[in-house]
């Protein structure tokens, strides 16, 4: 090797002291010593205490044998009395211990050399007073003179490491409990940071730029909108002068709204494993503890630690625990979550516009968050996270069907038809369950009947064909189920009729039918009354054929009563209580009512009016339609499930055909949409699956 070469060898770094000559030496490894040594050490010394006497290697033997075999033939030179042990030790003359008799009684020879001051026998006392009688008893009975009788001393043993041990048991008794309880309060050592002396440190973990995170965009599906809002982020903090060099300023936090399960947090992690910069995540509940003050620690521990790594993320995930708006009930408020809150607030926007640390927060509540929080300059942009429709469904099932074997017959279009209102955690839960179900049934793909199944087990529960139920109970639910099915089959407004079946299914569902909602976002009066009225086919079936009502429709009579009240006190569909809504989406009026008691009995009363009307047109027209609801009920007693196609053929097609709505083609070819502002973004879009409840 040259001289220029050996300048060039990579040197290994050198840790500790000593000459850095001998860094290439290969060093000897020490032997690891943690605290549980001690513990050890501790724990072995009180054995010690415990089973290690310190006394002298004695035979035991018996009272009687010493007074009758020792001291009567004269062989005892003195008793020890050990008083606080209640054992006497026998010291033994050594021209007497020869005798053949304690050689056979002992199996041993003694050497009398080393009898002289060494106790050789021992026996236990249970009262000193007892054992002076009988020694007195044998004296006086066996008539030894007093010049004769064996001298009794009386002693007591060094008890020296008893106290010692007592005390060292009781200060590591003291010692466990105090480290358990700092190990406890902050948040279990390692995640608390250190114990007590941490507990106001952040609990957020880091993802740095060199941790690999698993999850990308790739991997997140039908949220493209959301995903160019997120990746934007991304790359404000990449080239912050592209978007500066015009008199911009980065935004300082996005908000991620939408219901639960839609991927608020998937798209979190997804971004995580994409940024180049970072990546800081943490619950808003753990900001949250039970000593006061902690809270704010650690909003400020979390920022300190973001500007030493800006520009960097900070993602807060379920943000309502901590951000809940201050003040508005006395009797829930907390100062605790109020000063965290506080901090937080000051925090965000109390750093500079090119610190480079961008807050992202997701939650479900946005309606209970604090004015404050949402305000530009904190929150600037708010990324709404629905649920997905047909196209974005369609992706999602491409996303978690490619690791399951499917059949080449699935149809992954028809499959996000089928699940409308699914978020994407519903359908990855469908996957799921269909390959389960395909390999209880030893499949070598899963093919759609599996996946039919596997909607039917998340929406209705455990199928339970084992449950007994009496033949009249089965043929009121037939009636039931068949009555709904026909109100939607001649209804032109409810909901395409999918299945129905009187399987019984989950703790309560003895039966039910499942439609196809459209994907709309209005309804008008005539569509919510359809489907109250689809709604009502089950109870108006059950009183045509059987002339009573039964407890099944408990469910169905919730849903109406919210679709109902919807219609009254929200979107102002009704004539006498007028174009009024009485929703309080802020619930800031939580105890008292927007209206008076009087427009109270009038809601009310309208309410019952509506329904009484869907009722009295729903039995007219099953009543019209009976032979139909016969027909369909006989065949559910039969076959237990229907199919579309099987009520196609039985009752024929569907009377009513889609409508397209807004739909005029030009010349060329290309959709003209409405310019007349028919569409109005402020009216607020009606959920049919979870109307608004009522409010009285």
């Amino acid at each position: 090797m040259q001289p220029d070469q050996q300048d060039k060898k990579p040197k290994i770094p050198f840790m500790g002291g000593g000459d850095s000559n001998n860094d290439n030496k290969p060093q000897r490894k020490l032997p690891k010593f943690n605290i549980y040594w001690i513990y050890i050490i501790i724990f072995a010394a009180l054995l010690g205490s415990t089973f290690l006497k310190f006394t002298p290697e004695t035979n035991t033997v018996s009272e009687q044998e010493v007074f009758q075999k020792m001291i009567l033939p004269g062989d005892v030179d003195h008793l020890l009395q050990v008083t606080n042990k209640q054992v006497v030790r026998v010291f033994m003359k050594p021209d007497s211990i020869t005798k053949a008799w304690y050689e056979e009684r002992f199996k041993m020879k003694f050497e009398p050399a080393k009898v002289k001051g060494v106790p050789l026998f021992e026996f236990q006392v249970v009262d000193w007073k007892v054992f002076s009688d009988n020694l007195s008893s044998f004296y006086k009975n066996n008539q030894i003179p007093d010049n004769k009788q064996v001298p009794v001393v009386t002693k007591q043993d060094p008890d020296w490491f008893g106290p010692i041990s007592s005390t060292i048991f009781s200060m590591v008794v003291i010692v466990v409990i105090w480290i358990l309880l700092m190990r406890k309060m902050g948040g279990g050592g390692a995640a608390g940071g250190g114990g007590i002396f941490s507990i106001g440190k952040s609990k957020a973990q880091l993802f740095d730029k060199g941790t690999k995170v698993n999850i990308t965009f790739a991997d997140v599906a039908g949220l493209d909108e959301a995903k160019v809002e997120v990746m934007e982020i991304v790359d404000f903090l990449k080239q912050p002068k592209k978007y500066t060099s015009l008199g911009g300023k980065i935004p300082k936090g996005a908000l991620l709204v939408g219901p639960p399960g839609t991927g608020k947090t998937l798209l979190a992690k997804a971004m995580a494993g994409e940024a180049q910069v970072p990546f800081f995540s943490l619950s808003g509940s753990d900001f949250v503890e039970m000593f006061v003050g902690v809270g704010a620690s650690r909003v400020r521990d979390l920022f300190k630690q973001a500007r030493e790594k800006a520009p960097c993320i900070i993602f807060i995930d379920e943000i309502d625990a901590i951000g809940r708006a201050r003040g508005r009930n006395a009797i829930m408020s907390n100062d605790e979550r109020e000063n965290t809150l506080n901090q937080l607030l000051v925090e965000m926007d109390g750093f500079g516009g090119d610190s480079g640390i961008i807050i992202l927060a997701a939650t479900n509540r946005p309606d209970v968050l604090d004015s404050a929080l949402l305000r530009p300059g904190r929150f600037d942009r708010q990324i709404t996270i629905d649920k997905p429709d047909v196209k974005g469904r369609e992706a999602i099932f491409k996303v978690h069907l490619a690791p399951i074997k499917v059949s080449e017959t699935l149809d992954i279009h028809k499959l996000a038809e089928q699940t409308p209102g699914f978020a994407g955690a519903d359908i990855a839960n469908v996957c799921n369950e269909a390959a389960l179900i395909a390999a209880r049934n030893n499949k070598e793909g899963v093919d759609m009947k599996d996946f039919q199944d596997a909607i039917d087990r998340v929406i209705g529960g455990l199928e339970k064909k084992n449950k007994i139920i009496a033949p009249h109970e089965k043929a009121i639910i037939a009636y039931h189920e068949a009555g709904h099915a026909i109100c939607g089959w001649f209804l032109e407004h409810a909901y395409p009729l999918l299945k129905v079946t009187i399987v019984p299914r989950g703790t309560a569902a003895l039966g039910y039918a499942q439609y196809t909602p459209k994907e709309q976002y209005l309804y008008n009066t005539d569509q919510l009354m359809d489907q109250i009225c689809m709604t009502l086919g089950g109870r108006a079936s059950e009183e045509i054929f059987f002339g009573k009502i039964s407890t099944g429709a408990s469910n169905d009579l919730q849903q109406i009563t919210r679709i109902a009240y919807s219609m009254v006190t929200v979107y102002g569909m009704n004539s006498k209580v007028g174009n009024v809504s009485f929703y309080d989406p802020s619930q800031e009026n939580t105890f008292t009512k927007p209206y008076s008691e009087e427009t109270g009995k009038l809601i009310d009363n309208e309410v019952r009016s509506i329904i009484e009307e869907a009722y009295k047109r729903t039995l007219a027209l099953l009543t019209e339609k009976k032979k139909e609801v016969e027909l369909l009920a006989k065949q559910l007693l039969d076959k237990e499930v229907l199919l579309q196609s099987d009520v196609e053929e039985l009752i024929g097609k569907r009377p009513f055909e889609e409508k397209k709505i807004l739909e005029v083609e030009t010349t060329d070819g290309e959709e003209n949409k409405p310019t007349d502002g028919s569409i109005d973004a402020g009216v607020p879009a009606y959920d049919s699956k979870q109307p608004v409840p009522p409010l009285n």
